[in-house]
């Protein structure tokens, strides 16, 4: 018997060829959010100002990598650094009000292309489908070794 996981692993596969941020059938559309903006912005969001300290924890990525995604983000004026809130040394990246409505934006449309393709769901379907993304997620982040992401 075939272990339902190879079912998983190849659905996963798809999903991540599919790549739901780049709108518009596979291109990342005009103006759009790279994709490494939008989770860092939506990480910052839940979570509050941070520095790259915590980032690097967070993503569990070095600093290096988290430099030249929040410089970007800098540079695009969807973050900006600020002193530590909590009185710290560290700088910390804060959400501006443009990155805030990207990330509104952003956020809409991929809502928009989800209800698109699950317009004939119920939507008892789309709970339960969202429960087991949450749990399959869950279980990526205790094997990675306990990075979990804030839930609002």
């Amino acid at each position: 018997m075939v272990r339902p996981t190879r079912q998983v692993e190849y659905e996963q596969m798809l999903l991540s060829r599919h790549g739901l941020l780049s709108q518009g059938g596979g291109r990342r559309k005009e103006g759009g959010m790279e994709r490494s903006a939008y989770i860092l912005l939506s990480r910052i969001r839940v979570q509050g100002p941070m520095s790259i300290g915590e980032l690097s924890d967070a993503f569990a990525l070095d600093a290096s990598t988290l430099n030249r995604q929040t410089a970007a983000a800098v540079r695009a004026g969807l973050l900006e650094r600020i002193p530590d809130p909590d009185g710290g040394l560290a700088r910390k990246f804060r959400i501006t009000a443009d990155g805030e409505r990207s990330l509104d934006e952003e956020r809409e449309a991929m809502v928009g292309i989800l209800d698109d393709i699950m317009a004939d769901w119920p939507d008892a379907d789309i709970a339960a489908f969202a429960g087991y993304l949450k749990r399959f997620n869950s279980g990526i982040e205790r094997r990675i070794g306990g990075h979990p992401w804030p839930r609002p």
